[in-house]
């Protein structure tokens, strides 16, 4: 993740127990990143239907096009604030302390969401998204934490057994907050995702004695001229946004516009000021700076994929709800249930597809990375394609069959699965040893700079529901993955000998 510690590592003592044959804190933050992420998918499952949603029904009344600048705002504020809450665990706080303020924090914003007012709803969703970022950036580096070793063979099997918490987290939370919201009550349905971070926290606190004694460590401590150095710095910021907001609120101007146009620049500007940062250090090698040339490639790339990718809780939710019969063989259900497909495309075929890569090394007919990641940007595009066709068939009141939306997500997944554990191994590999522990930080500012562009096109009134919006995309990340697959023979070279 964006943080990285150095000293050594403590094995913990749990008196001989086991979680799988793991350390038995692995159980402990398996069940808290499962209940955190079950409580982010089940509310990011109806945030932009409670947005858009009729006021006599309960919902904030807003257009479709400022719901998705809000929801890819917010997306792109909690990837953003991952590289600060790494900061804190690596300087202020320590790991295990800053995921646990991000928890309460988090289940602090759930609830917020669950009162029945606009103002504390926003006031919500950046408690949420200020949450998040502490907890997302922290919590995987105390897995690693639980293997001194660190050529523990347990290591990668570790990881893969806390990756299936969050897809599970993701598949339930639809199904029973979405079911809740959608059916019974929007802010019951918020406060059922709060009560699930509560468990989560709850559970959290409980394995407190069985995770290592590394992961309280502060591993870089700001010194005291830091700390008054930071505070001044904050304090001036804190003291602009406040005089600013006051003279725009005092005056009558203030709409959530003022909110999302200023964080929608800084997620398109932040990305490029700090890839520009490291392109211009001094302090790199030659190689070092080949191999941040070569990165950029894949950074913008990555942004094309998960600006779209990221659109299945806003536009394609909203086209779930408006434009399909959520109906399959005589069952009905709510429409956020189609945000369950992910993870359970992702529990599905993330097995067969590392069964595949090993069988295909074994006959030296396996991929390499940048054939890869062309192949899944390539297919988040003509995922939009079929989306295009799925809303020529939605023309007038007709409501397509959901079959449509199961193949968009089917050809996602799939091209997730193909492009994000490449884009992870990369960024490790890729990194400068200066930025070694920023870069997963930088790989998520991908995540950032793609939600905010889409935030931008709906700010300046970019239509979601047209056959233009999806062809456009389509195009563009198709293009991307063709430009990728047909350079690859200059950026290999760039890329100073990683694989």
């Amino acid at each position: 993740m964006a943080s990285s510690l150095t000293k050594e590592a403590t094995a913990p003592v749990a008196g001989g127990k086991s979680f799988l044959g793991h350390p038995l804190g692995l159980a402990f933050l398996f069940l808290t990143e499962m209940w955190e992420r079950y409580s982010f998918y089940g509310m990011r499952a109806l945030l932009v239907l409670y947005l858009s949603a009729a006021v006599v029904d309960g919902g904030l009344g807003l257009n479709a096009g400022t719901a998705v600048a809000i929801y890819s705002v917010y997306n792109a504020l909690v990837y953003l604030l991952a590289l600060p809450g790494g900061w804190l665990g690596d300087r202020v706080w320590g790991p295990r302390k800053t995921t646990a303020v991000g928890a309460a924090i988090i289940m602090v914003g759930h609830f917020t969401l669950a009162l029945p007012s606009a103002g504390t709803f926003y006031a919500g969703l950046v408690l949420i998204a200020v949450g998040s970022g502490l907890l997302k950036a922290n919590i995987s580096t105390m897995v690693g934490h639980l293997y001194p070793e660190k050529n523990d063979p347990r290591r990668d099997g570790g990881f893969s057994i806390f990756y299936i918490a969050i897809n599970l987290g993701a598949f339930a939370a639809p199904l029973t907050i979405g079911t809740i919201g959608q059916k019974v009550d929007w802010h019951l349905g918020f406060a059922m995702a709060g009560v699930g971070m509560a468990l989560g926290l709850l559970c959290f606190v409980f394995g407190f004695r069985f995770l290592s004694a590394e992961s309280t460590v502060v591993p870089s401590p700001l010194s005291a001229a830091e700390r008054t150095a930071i505070w001044k710095k904050v304090g001036l910021w804190a003291a602009l946004a406040v005089v600013f907001y006051g003279v725009v609120g005092g005056g009558g101007l203030f709409t959530v516009n003022w909110i999302l146009w200023p964080l929608t620049v800084l997620g398109l500007l932040l990305p490029v000021w700090y890839l520009v940062k490291m392109k211009r250090d001094r302090e790199l090698s030659g190689t070092e700076q080949s191999r941040v040339s070569a990165y950029i490639w894949f950074f913008v790339v990555a942004a094309v994929f998960w600006g779209i990718f990221d659109q299945s809780g806003s536009t394609l939710n909203l086209f779930a709800q408006n434009d399909t019969a959520n109906s399959l063989f005589g069952f009905d259900f709510p429409s956020s249930w189609f945000q369950s497909l992910n993870s359970l495309y992702v529990m599905a075929f993330a097995p067969v597809f590392a069964w595949l890569w090993l069988a295909l090394n074994r006959r030296g007919k396996e991929p390499g990375s940048l054939t890869k990641f062309a192949n899944g940007v390539f297919l988040i595009g003509l995922s939009f394609f079929v989306m295009m066709l799925a809303q020529a068939a939605a023309s007038g009141d007709a409501k397509v069959t959901p079959l449509w939306l199961c193949a968009v997500y089917l050809i996602q997944t799939i091209g997730e699965l193909t492009l994000s554990p490449v884009g992870l191994s990369l960024t490790t590999k890729l990194a400068p040893q200066k930025y070694g522990s920023q870069m997963m930080g930088v790989w998520f500012l991908a995540v950032t700079a793609g939600d905010s562009v889409i935030a931008l096109l709906q700010l300046v009134g970019a239509p979601t529901d047209s056959q233009w919006w999806f062809a456009s995309q389509g195009a563009l990340a198709v293009l991307a993955g063709v430009a990728v697959f047909m350079f690859r023979r200059t950026v290999k070279p760039l890329m100073g000998g990683v694989h």
